[in-house]
C-alpha cells in the first residue's frame, strides 16, 4: 500500500504547542470571552475528536499490565470524557519519565538527527517535531520536490532534525509491465540507495525503521543476478520471504555505516517493527481499525511474522554493535513491537484524509498526538543513559 498519511492533527506546530501546554503544564487559556480563547478551544476540540473518531465509550479505570518487555497503560487522572488523553505507558519495574522537550533539546544541542526509512519514520519524526515545538518553534529549511526529504532547524539550540525517506534502504526500482506500475519492486540487496547515504557524514543520530514495503511482490537481486522473490508466485523463482529481504537490507545499511570513515562516532538507533492492525481483512479487502480503547494484555495476539521481523532486527543491531565498537559507532534498539500491539485504538483508520484512497483505512500509521509519542519517551531515555555512561 502506498500510504501518504496526511497529519492534519499537526498541521501547525503551534497548535500542538497550545495543546501540550494545556494538558501537561497546567497553563490557563485566555479570557473566556476573547476571540483567542474561542480559537484555541476550537483547535483543542478538533484534535480530540478528529483523531479518536468522534465516538468513545469508557470504563471507569483502565490499567493493562505486562511482565515482559511491554508496559502498561496508566490512567493518571480521574475518569472523564477525555480520559484517553491521560493514558500513557509505564514499563514494569522502572519509571519512564514523561517527555521533556527542554531536556531533549539540551541533550542534542548542536547535533543533527535523521529519521531514515519508510513513512513510519516520517510519522515518528513528526511526533518529535510537534512535541519539541512546545519548547522552541522550528524553522522549515528544506523540502525536496516529492516531500520525501525534509529538514527542520531549531535555531536557539542549533539542532537539525531530518527525515530521509527510503522505502527499502537498498536500491530499488518499481516494476513496470505494459507501461503500468505493478506495485512490486526490483530490490538490489547489495546496493544501498545513495539518496540517504550521502547525508550520513553529517548525521550524529540516525534512527532507522523499515519493514512494511517488503510485504509485497518484490524481486530480489544480488551481484546483478535475480536470486529470488517475495510473494511473486512465479514458477522457477524461489520465494525467499520478506524476512530474508529485511535482514539483507539492514545488513547492507549497517555494514556501510561501519565501513564509512566519515561516519565515525555516529549513534544508530533501530526502531523495531510496528505491525499493522487491520481487522476483518487486509487494507485492500475492507480491513479497518475502529477500536476506541487499548487491548488488555491477554487480548494481544502477536503474529509469528511480526515477531520474526523484530527478531531479525534485534539480531542485526547486535551484529552491527560488535563491529561498530571498533570505530566508535554506537548501535541501540528502540523496541516497540509488543508495546504498540496494545494500541489498536490509536490509528487514523477511516479518518486519515487521503483523497486518493477514499474508502480505505489506515491502520499502520499513528494519530498525533497519540501512542506514537511514547516512542520519543523511549528515545529520550536512551539519550539520557548514553550521556550518563
Amino acid at each position: 500500500m502506498r500510504v501518504k498519511l496526511k497529519m492534519n492533527l499537526c498541521n501547525s506546530v503551534q497548535t500542538r504547542k497550545n495543546v501540550h501546554n494545556y494538558l501537561f503544564k497546567g497553563e490557563k487559556f485566555l479570557n473566556l470571552g476573547s476571540p483567542g480563547f474561542l480559537l484555541l478551544y476550537s483547535l483543542f476540540l478538533t484534535l480530540i475528536f478528529s483523531c479518536y473518531m468522534l465516538h468513545f465509550t469508557f470504563t471507569p479505570i483502565l490499567k493493562f499490565t505486562s511482565k515482559q518487555d511491554s508496559a502498561f497503560i496508566h490512567q493518571s487522572q480521574p475518569p472523564s470524557d477525555e480520559e484517553f488523553m491521560h493514558w500513557r505507558w509505564k514499563p514494569d519495574e522502572c519509571t519512564l519519565p514523561r517527555f521533556d522537550a527542554k531536556t531533549f533539546l539540551t541533550f542534542v544541542k548542536g547535533k543533527t538527527m535523521a529519521f531514515i526509512g519508510d513513512s513510519l519514520a516520517r510519522n515518528h519524526m513528526e511526533s518529535l517535531l510537534c512535541i519539541l515545538s512546545s519548547e522552541e518553534s522550528p524553522r522549515d529549511i528544506y523540502k525536496d520536490v516529492e516531500d520525501k526529504f525534509r529538514t527542520w532547524l531549531f535555531p536557539r539550540h542549533n539542532f537539525t532534525l531530518m527525515v530521509l525517506r527510503t522505502e527499502f534502504l537498498v536500491f530499488a526500482t518499481e516494476r513496470i509491465i505494459n507501461g503500468s506500475f505493478t506495485g512490486g519492486f526490483d530490490l538490489h540487496l547489495d546496493k544501498l540507495n545513495g539518496n540517504w547515504t550521502q547525508h550520513l557524514p553529517n548525521i550524529d543520530y540516525a534512527i532507522f525503521s523499515d519493514g512494511h514495503w517488503f510485504l509485497r511482490p518484490n524481486y530480489l537481486h544480488e551481484n546483478g543476478n535475480l536470486i529470488g522473490c517475495v510473494y511473486c508466485g512465479e514458477v522457477g523463482v524461489h520465494d525467499l520471504g520478506p524476512g530474508y529481504a529485511i535482514r539483507r537490507a539492514f545488513q547492507a545499511a549497517f555494514n556501510y555505516i561501519n565501513k564509512c570513515v566519515e561516519c565515525s562516532g555516529i549513534v544508530v538507533l533501530l526502531r523495531t517493527f510496528s505491525a499493522g492492525q487491520f481487522e476483518n481483512g487486509a487494507w485492500n479487502e475492507g480491513g479497518f481499525c475502529n477500536r476506541t480503547r487499548p487491548f488488555a494484555r491477554d487480548e494481544v495476539k502477536i503474529r509469528n511474522q511480526d515477531w520474526e521481523f523484530r527478531s531479525i532486527q534485534i539480531e542485526e543491531i547486535e551484529r552491527a554493535r560488535k563491529d561498530g565498537e571498533k570505530n566508535g559507532n554506537m548501535f541501540e534498539l528502540i523496541d516497540v513491537t509488543r508495546v504498540m500491539l496494545m494500541r489498536a485504538d490509536g490509528h487514523p483508520g477511516a479518518y486519515w484524509g487521503n483523497k486518493w484512497m477514499k474508502g480505505y483505512s489506515d491502520c499502520i500509521h499513528w494519530c498525533l498526538p497519540g501512542p506514537i509519542d511514547t516512542w520519543n519517551e523511549f528515545l529520550l531515555e536512551i539519550l539520557r543513559r548514553k550521556l550518563h555512561t
